[in-house]
């Protein structure tokens, strides 16, 4: 079947790659069409956007004009440099794109190379770009410009206030005056190439100079291949694990170490609700499962400068603690909703920020601790001034943690006892009093003692359902939450024991669809729980957690078979959104999601590896084979 390719708005999310220079991301369709890109950073208004619109709101595609027969994708080897083969009658031709990667020079502009090669006979390429900032909103003044000093240098300028956008490239698209769009033709024969670069700049006073595309590319295939070298896993699914490590590396700002939940926003967990957030900032729990998955498989480098990250961000009163923050550690995430914008494929609405950074959520403080337990247990050096923030985290600790919450799924209705943010609380006094015991750090250890005993105790009294046998989602519930699949790896109760098995069996009669897990119930009108309307895809990340389970409750065969066959469903370079609809048979939610990826690699690591989060030490593991 011929591929379609006159739609004007995006395509499947499990359609699109993912390109990063560690600033910033692009998505690119199977159609060899850009659809997203924020400009400079991952939370930049963005000035492709046909991923939340249409061809109006900003793309730029260079694909075959006729009809194409067949696409193919892959990355080069470990790299971002995506190879993109288009086969027509008359010919294939490949697309080659790449960001490179800019992780020690922070000085460096992003920036956009594409590439085509002609693999053989004779094809025509169509390159149409349409540049418009801020979220699509602005149409900038584009204009072609050519210089003859110091060099020569043509190229096309699109300008619009503080956005600056050039376009260099061996035939330089043309104004079509009625659409506001640039386009050309050119015609492919095996053997030749045909390249174009986009570079952003703070001022068109000092655009950045040319750039060699070929180098380009050759240099972050040199970077990709280096930094691969460094993971340290021979362990079975080794692709996919090689995979989702490079895609958080590439969730990763560089300048402060920060990772991104997701490069998108407003992606829908369902066409038919409300459940689309602004996903491309900092969460604190994700610290523990990055530590994990990047130090894990010799990632170290990374790690250190998450934790570096993290200290910072969280420095201050530890009454302010957020649960997220920008990629550079901005605390405030206003939401506000862009009305020109229809949403992917009319699912509304759009937002840009995000207002859960104000709730309160109790986990946070588990996840720190742990985060920086683990980080201890890798040689991270500790200092009075990390330790002094930790026990006045733990201090505020102590005045709040009998409050309810909004726990890890931060709902929008009323506060509960969650259950998963009262085992976190009991993780945050465990790790400190292992601080003590485990690294001779000073602190109220018996204090500390007396309430992990009290939260332990009134996590069994409360939140396990005697009737239903099994931890609920919240106290005094009968609802069910995978979350609290994370019980044994988290050290709070054993796998073996029958109260986390009891846990895993109801998860699997309530939750379960096949391979995939909700992280909730949803079905019907208005959740009472999360305050949203319409019901969402399967949280693969939950599904991650049933495999680490049952590989803890002693059912590895089934765990095994599980990890399997939930790596099928990745797409076809190989990537995770967040989640994934069993009844539309596509992904839902934003994309690539970093939780997703870690969740898969940290299963690897349970499978294959023999360690858990909670166990009482690792300072002498071995590597991960």
């Amino acid at each position: 079947m011929a591929e379609d390719q006159q739609r004007s708005g995006p395509g499947p999310i499990e359609h699109y790659a993912l390109l990063s220079d560690l600033r910033t991301a692009a998505l690119v369709g199977r159609d060899g069409s850009i659809d997203w890109l924020c400009l400079p950073r991952f939370d930049s208004p963005s000035c492709f956007t046909r991923l939340l619109g249409h061809d109006h709101h900003g793309h730029w595609r260079i694909a075959p004009t006729g009809t194409v027969r067949r696409v193919e994708r892959r990355y080069r080897d470990n790299s971002l440099v995506l190879e993109t083969d288009f086969h027509t009658d008359g010919g294939t031709v490949r697309v080659i794109d790449s960001m490179p990667p800019h992780e020690k020079n922070y000085d460096d502009e992003p920036c956009v190379v594409r590439t085509v090669e002609g693999v053989s006979g004779e094809v025509e390429i169509g390159v149409r770009w349409v540049v418009r900032f801020a979220y699509g909103h602005s149409t900038p003044w584009v204009r072609t410009i050519r210089e003859r000093e110091p060099v020569l240098d043509e190229y096309v300028l699109a300008l619009a206030g503080p956005h600056t956008v050039v376009l260099r490239g061996d035939v330089l698209p043309v104004r079509k005056e009625d659409e506001r769009a640039h386009e050309t033709t050119v015609n492919v024969r095996g053997g030749e190439r045909y390249s174009w670069v986009l570079q952003w700049s703070p001022t068109p006073d000092e655009l950045p100079p040319p750039m060699d595309p070929v180098q380009e590319v050759r240099d972050n295939e040199d970077f990709w291949r280096d930094w691969s070298r460094r993971i340290n896993y021979t362990g079975p699914h080794r692709e996919p694990v090689y995979r989702s490590l490079a895609t958080l590396k590439a969730l990763t700002y560089a300048p402060t170490g920060g990772i991104i939940a997701a490069p998108t926003t407003s992606l829908p967990e369902a066409l038919d609700g409300n459940r689309n957030w602004d996903y491309r900032y900092c969460w604190l729990r994700d610290a523990t499962l990055v530590l994990l998955a990047l130090d894990n498989f010799g990632c170290s480098d990374e790690a250190a400068a998450w934790r570096r990250w993290l200290l910072r961000a969280v420095a201050g009163d530890p009454a302010d603690l957020q649960i997220m923050y920008g990629v550079g550690g901005e605390r405030h995430l206003l939401e506000w909703q862009p009305d020109w914008l229809p949403g992917y494929q009319g699912s509304s609405p759009v937002r840009i920020g995000n207002a859960a950074y104000e709730q309160l959520q109790l986990d946070v403080f588990g996840e720190v601790m742990d985060a920086l337990h683990l980080a201890r247990e890798r040689g991270v050096a500790e200092t009075p001034d990390s330790w002094s923030l930790q026990r006045g985290m733990l201090k505020h600790l102590e005045r709040i943690w009998q409050q309810p919450d909004k726990g890890l799924w931060e709902v929008r209705g009323p506060d509960r006892y969650f259950t998963h943010s009262r085992v976190m609380v009991w993780v945050a006094f465990d790790r400190a009093i292992r601080a003590v015991e485990e690294d001779g750090l000073p602190g109220p250890v018996e204090r500390w003692r007396e309430i992990r005993e009290s939260v332990h105790e009134e996590v069994l009294r409360e939140g396990f359902n005697t009737e239903i046998g099994a931890f609920t989602q919240y106290y005094g519930g009968t609802t069910l939450d995978a979350a609290t699949l994370l019980i044994p790896a988290l050290g709070f109760l054993p796998g073996d024991d029958e109260r986390v098995r009891g846990t895993v069996r109801a998860v699997e009669r309530r939750l379960r669809h096949g391979v995939l897990v909700d992280r909730y119930s949803t079905v019907g009108g208005t959740n009472s729980i999360d305050g949203l309307t319409g019901r969402e895809g399967s949280f693969l990340a939950c599904s991650f957690w049933l495999v680490d389970a049952l590989a803890l409750c002693g059912r590895r065969d089934e765990a095994e078979r599980m990890f399997g066959q939930l790596l099928e469903l990745r797409n076809d370079v190989g990537l995770f959104s967040e989640e994934y609809d069993a009844h539309e048979d596509r992904f839902t939610g934003n994309f690539p999601q970093a939780f997703s990826h870690l969740a898969l690699v940290n299963s690897a690591a349970v499978l294959y590896g023999g360690h858990t989060r909670g166990e009482s030490s690792r300072r002498d593991g071995g590597s991960w084979r």
